[in-house]
């Protein structure tokens, strides 16, 4: 038995959120994050799990969050600590689990790009900008930019991200709370950005998300992981092309060559690309913070 499913049938008395990868129980005024070990690509959550991949999202927002120190959401990960029913089996939660403020989420996705790559590629192409913001002629895929850029982004009812401008930003959730988002997100993502390329990964891109608590925008859901960014290896690293990562590349290499058709459901995935994909993970994780991942 998976540690996911332990997880769906240990707590499933507690009112559930579910996305593509976190399960979210409430507690009243807290609520709790479980990161579980399933992966999602091209729009999909895939039949075939990464075995620890949760525990490296949880224990590396948990790194950001004391690194950073930057008001936010989050309480503990010592599930020990965590005021749960006495009948919840703790141990499938162990290193995946936060505890976190219940907060009012402000529903702008605050996308931070250093790098042009994604979709941010594909939109200087057609038009020399990326959500409004105007870069210069001639780039490439993967150049570094000049000075990062503010690229919001919200959610329609299908789960895709959609690029907006900061004029549309403005309109959805006023003048201050955007400025202030904008200004403290490029911050965020300067000074995470400047640590990890000391440890040898380049931060392309990431998304931050906020919550308003007591009249206060603070951090929340997950930050600078290999789910929300992009880790380049900065070794490697060549302008130009794609560029090698350390998240899903496995997983989307595979896919690709699989014949899959991205209209009907996924074909499992083979024990070498999920063992390969799960020492990405876990090396994001050591490389980052400089620590063992204990569950190794």
């Amino acid at each position: 038995m998976t540690d996911a499913v332990v997880m769906e049938t240990s707590l499933e008395t507690f009112p559930v959120r579910r996305g593509k990868v976190r399960d979210i129980y409430d507690l009243g005024d807290q609520l709790l994050l479980v990161s579980t070990d399933r992966i999602s690509a091209f729009d999909w959550v895939l039949p075939t799990g990464i075995p620890d991949k949760g525990r490296v999202l949880t224990q590396c927002s948990a790194f950001w969050f004391d690194f950073l120190k930057e008001p936010n959401h989050m309480l503990t990960c010592d599930v020990d600590a965590m005021d749960l029913p006495a009948d919840v089996d703790r141990t499938p939660l162990v290193g995946r689990s936060m505890l976190v403020r219940k907060t009012e989420v402000v529903p702008i996705e605050c996308v931070v790009r250093g790098y042009l790559s994604g979709s941010g590629w594909k939109e200087y192409q057609s038009n020399s900008a990326v959500c409004g913001v105007s870069l210069p002629e001639g780039l490439v895929e993967s150049d570094q930019l000049s000075e990062p850029i503010f690229t919001p982004a919200t959610k329609a009812e299908s789960g895709h991200d959609i690029n907006i401008s900061f004029e549309q930003m403005v309109e959805e959730v006023g003048m201050d709370v955007s400025e202030e988002l904008r200004r403290r997100s490029l911050d965020i993502y300067n000074r995470g950005a400047a640590y990890a390329r000391e440890r040898g990964i380049i931060i392309a891109d990431t998304k931050f998300e906020w919550g308003m608590i007591d009249g206060e925008l603070i951090l929340i859901d997950e930050v600078l992981t290999p789910d929300s960014s992009r880790f380049w290896p900065a070794d490697k690293y060549a302008p130009g092309s794609g560029q090698p990562s350390f998240d899903k590349q496995f997983v989307r290499d595979w896919l690709l060559e699989s014949g899959w058709d991205r209209d009907s459901t996924p074909p499992a995935l083979p024990e070498d690309v999920v063992r390969g994909t799960r020492e990405k993970y876990i090396e994001s994780f050591e490389q980052l913070t400089g620590q063992a991942f204990p569950w190794k």
